[in-house]
Order: C-alpha cells, then structure tokens, then sequence
C-alpha cells in the first residue's frame, strides 16, 4: 500500500486530464435563456485576415479559429512558427518586402486556448456564451445569435506578457451555413499594382492594392485591438450561419480537411 503522500500525488496526477477535458468548448450542447444550439455544423480550422501597408511591406495577420477543438499542428511548418498545443484561437502575423519579395514572420500569438496544464494557473479556455437576445445590450436585443468569449491567451510568453482573448459573434442567418468561402480553398494574391495608377512617391508604392482575402467567407475580421481597463487584446469576429439561428437543426460536420494554420502560397506581384 502506497503512502498517504504519494497516493495523494497520484490522484492528483489522473485528475489531471479530466480536468483539462472539463474546460474545453462542446460547440454541440449549447444551452442558454432555455434555448439549444448546436454549432457543430461549421467545426473544424477556419482562417481570416487583417492586413496593413507599412512601406515598404505588407503586414498580413492570419487568424486560425476551431470552435470545437484544438488546432492540429502542421509537420510542413516550423514549430516556431506555429501556436503551442492546446491553442484554439492562433494569430500569425508576417510581413512582407515589396523591394525583393522576401517575407518573415514576426509574430506567433496564441489568442486563445487552453493551458492550465502547460503555463499554470489563470490560463484556462474558460468559455463563455451569451444569446444576444438576451445580453444586457440594447443593440443585441433586435439580433438573433450568440457571443462567445474565449481566453488563456497571452503574448509574449513572459511575466509581462499581455493577455489576449477572442469574441465571436454568431449572427443568425437562415441562407448560410457558415462554412462559406471554405468548400474550395485556392491560391490567392497578396498584392497586386493598380493597373494604370499613379504612385505619389518615386517608387510608386501608393498603387499597391491590398485584396480582399476574405471575399465570399461567412466569418469576417471586425478588429484586433487592446480594450478595456486591463488593456486586454481582443480579437473580434463575426460569424454569419443557420445554425446560430434558434430553433436551428444540426448538420453533419463539414468534411475534415488538413489544416496548415491559414499558411497557404501568395505571390508577390512586382
């Protein structure tokens, strides 16, 4: 018979994983004001953009949501350059040099996530919804859907570090299902010159268009910025799908398909 100590550590040890598994987000059994949803519907590795022009580079942030998991990590792409595990919201940001087409990634923020086990205490996932309807807001009285917060996110890994947290919006809307803009990824354009346009500057640099990476998906980029009195960064999305609608029927999940963290091919057209 084991010691009272060591008996101890070990039901500490097998608690652990239950847990973990307790904190994590089940987007299937949603249940708030006595209304039920399902967003299993339009599970798996989403991506959006934020970009900025900052001559002589582009600044592109992609951002990686699954509502119900985890993000996988790429084996194509360097560690470094990706979330750690147990990330559910990851942001990327790269830059890239018009002058000789090179790029770099600048940063790697894990928005949020869960790492109780992994970075102590006060970094849990800690989902939280709210059906607009029924949120204290009276501009989310006449809205139909749900929020969602999300945090454990932090960055940079330091004492210092600033906290990040994401807030998703699930409007209602019966004619999408929410996986818009997914069913056939392809190689898109970072940047392209304005055909004809006339630069300000000796390099020309004020004809650069920035595309629209987004065109056509469900979920889009509303803002990435610090808020509130602890100066948290928050990222906000807003998600348009049937299944936020109340009353909705569930659907199969959408099929699986590799995920490299929203790194994908751009070109840079000189």
């Amino acid at each position: 018979m084991l010691p009272p100590t060591i008996s101890s550590y070990f039901a500490v040890l097998l608690a652990l994983p239950a847990a973990t598994l307790a904190a994590t987000l089940d987007c299937e059994k949603i249940r708030i004001d006595k209304q039920d949803f399902n967003l299993k519907g339009i599970g798996g590795p989403k991506t959006v953009h934020f970009q900025e022009y900052d001559p002589p580079s582009i600044s592109n942030t992609t951002f990686t949501i699954d509502i119900c998991n985890n993000l996988k990590r790429d084996d194509a792409v360097d560690k470094s350059k990706q979330c750690p595990m147990g990330t559910q919201v990851c942001g990327v940001e790269e830059a890239y040099h018009l002058t000789d087409g090179t790029h770099f990634t600048v940063k790697v923020q894990p928005i949020a996530g869960e790492f109780t086990a992994t970075h102590g205490r006060g970094r849990a996932l800690d989902p939280q919804w709210t059906r607009l309807k029924g949120s204290a807001s009276n501009e989310d009285t006449e809205r139909e859907g749900l929020r969602l917060e999300l945090h454990g996110g932090k960055y940079p890994e330091t004492k210092d570090g600033k906290a990040h947290k994401a807030i998703i919006e699930f409007i209602c809307d019966a004619e999408l299902t929410g996986n818009e803009g997914f069913e056939d990824p392809k190689e898109k354009r970072l940047v392209s010159r304005a055909e004809g346009g006339e630069g300000e500057g000796d390099s020309g640099d004020d004809d650069i268009t920035l595309p629209d990476l987004d065109k056509g998906k469900s979920i889009k980029f509303v803002s990435f910025k610090n808020e509130g009195e602890d100066q948290t960064k928050v990222l906000r999305l807003n998600w348009k799908t049937k299944y936020a609608c109340e009353g909705a029927k569930a659907a199969p999940p959408p099929p699986k398909k590799t995920s490299s963290w929203g790194f994908f091919t751009w070109f840079l057209i000189m």
